[in-house]
């Protein structure tokens, strides 16, 4: 059976318990994760099921049935939600591009999410989202959180010419405007092509390469980074408009404070840094001039092809999540 269709019969599932536990005034809605249980993207949102369903005893219950390829390929995760296969995800906008282009935008935010449900931005985005994907952005699981380029060579200046890189399509053009060639590699397939030297490199946030032991493949990381890494909660707005008051009320509580765990993550990177610095990974550094060049460079190719691509929300977004 293949994972569309066992999806599909979960649906059904998820319908007669929704309808069932109406009738006992509790909810059960199923979630997945684009990333394997316990890996760093998705610690921030297991917590979040956690708090749900200890507040929730009662209202509303989360059934995280897991994540990772094997349990919905990465790339499947926004049809799913937007068709009502799944409820709930845990997910990047970078996997969901192909659907909603403006997605792209919540990666090179530099306001902080919490500025986001002051000055406008957090109903701008669900007035896409919604129009778009059929979902509700219910909370930023990880956010203030840079990328950077690790290499297996290093590099005295921000040319890339000769390199082959792993990338997605956030960083593909600034890796290209940069003279890079940029390939498209799954998370789980960049160890065995950075060890077969396929690629020399790859675009990666600051945390996470450990949880794929992409360290012993790893020589050089480049300073400064870029870009803030994003990963929302999704939760089908069909799924939404059947809860009672009481029981959005519990999500969105329970999103504001998974959102308040990246208050502090400036020291977690450091601490992060560190930990790569133990494992042999070297840092290079750019000078002023450079650096300030190569992010200038890392917002201008992506916020053009953002506002290519969508001429009609592009610069509104960049006004709301950009300083």
């Amino acid at each position: 059976m293949t994972l569309t269709k066992r999806f599909l019969l979960a649906a059904a599932s998820i319908t007669f318990a929704m309808s069932t536990a109406a009738q006992a005034e509790q909810i059960t809605i199923r979630a997945v994760s684009a990333w394997p249980e316990g890996n760093f993207f998705s610690q921030n949102f297991e917590k979040f099921v956690k708090k749900v369903n200890e507040d929730g005893k009662g209202n509303i219950q989360i059934q995280y049935l897991g994540g990772g390829a094997k349990v919905m390929p990465p790339f499947e995760v926004g049809n799913a939600i937007k068709a009502g296969v799944i409820d709930m995800a845990n997910v990047t906008g970078n996997f969901y591009t192909n659907l909603l282009p403006e997605s792209d935008a919540l990666s090179v935010s530099t306001i902080p999410v919490q500025e986001w449900h002051k000055n406008g931005a957090y109903d701008y985005i669900n007035k896409i989202w919604g129009e778009k994907l059929n979902a509700r952005y219910l909370g930023r699981a990880i956010d203030q959180m840079p990328y950077h380029l690790f290499l297996k060579k290093p590099i005295s200046s921000p040319d890339l010419n000769g390199l082959r890189l792993r990338g997605i399509p956030i960083y593909r053009s600034f890796f290209e405007s940069l003279g890079g060639s940029v390939l498209t590699i799954a998370p789980g397939e960049l160890y065995t092509a950075l060890e077969r030297g396929v690629v020399d490199g790859y675009g990666w946030p600051v945390s996470g390469i450990f949880d794929l032991s992409l360290q012993e493949q790893t020589k050089y990381r480049i300073e400064p980074g870029f870009y803030n890494t994003e990963v929302g909660v999704l939760i089908n707005v069909n799924t939404w408009n059947k809860l009672n008051d009481k029981q959005k009320e519990i999500l969105n509580n329970a999103a504001r404070w998974m959102e308040d765990l990246n208050l502090n993550n400036a020291k977690m990177w450091e601490e992060e840094k560190k930990r790569q610095a133990a494992a042999g990974i070297e840092t290079i550094s750019f000078d002023d001039k450079e650096s300030a060049a190569y992010v200038e460079k890392a917002n201008n190719t992506i916020w053009a092809s953002i506002i290519s691509r969508s001429p009609e929300h592009g610069q509104k977004l960049r006004d709301l999540v950009t300083k």
